[in-house]
């Protein structure tokens, strides 16, 4: 006979618990977005107990990081690299630019113009890549 070992939770807990994070999560760019990098310093050191005099790496510093992986990390690390660069691409060649006159001296549409740099927080995680 099955014997069930743990139960999964209730709607009502998981809408609660989703609304939990969103609203954490607003808070988090809320304050990132009043403080800047005083808030990014802030919750680093909150989050990963980490405060470096600049989060920007130099290209030494990431080399280090880089030499310092052994070869089945380095893989796992370029193979998620690949998986989201495909991803990235694939998304890319579907969002085409749009331009078009609807009427005479009436132009609409949308071009994606790509930003020069960009920063983004990778918590440690168990979803594949």
């Amino acid at each position: 006979m099955a014997r069930i070992i743990k139960n999964g939770i209730t709607e009502e807990a998981s809408a609660s618990n989703d609304a939990k994070v969103r609203q954490i999560v607003e808070d988090i760019l809320t304050d990132i977005e009043s403080n800047g990098d005083k808030a990014v310093r802030t919750l680093s050191e909150k989050f990963d107990n980490w405060s470096p005099d600049q989060f920007r790496l130099t290209d030494d510093q990431i080399q280090a990081c880089v030499d310092a992986l052994d070869e089945s990390t380095r893989h796992d690390i370029e193979f998620a690299q690949a998986q989201v660069r495909n991803f990235a691409q694939i998304q890319r060649d579907s969002m085409k630019d749009v331009e078009v006159e609807t009427m005479p001296g009436v132009v609409l549409g949308h071009k994606n113009i790509p930003v020069n740099s960009v920063g983004c927080y990778i918590p440690g995680g168990k979803y594949l890549l």
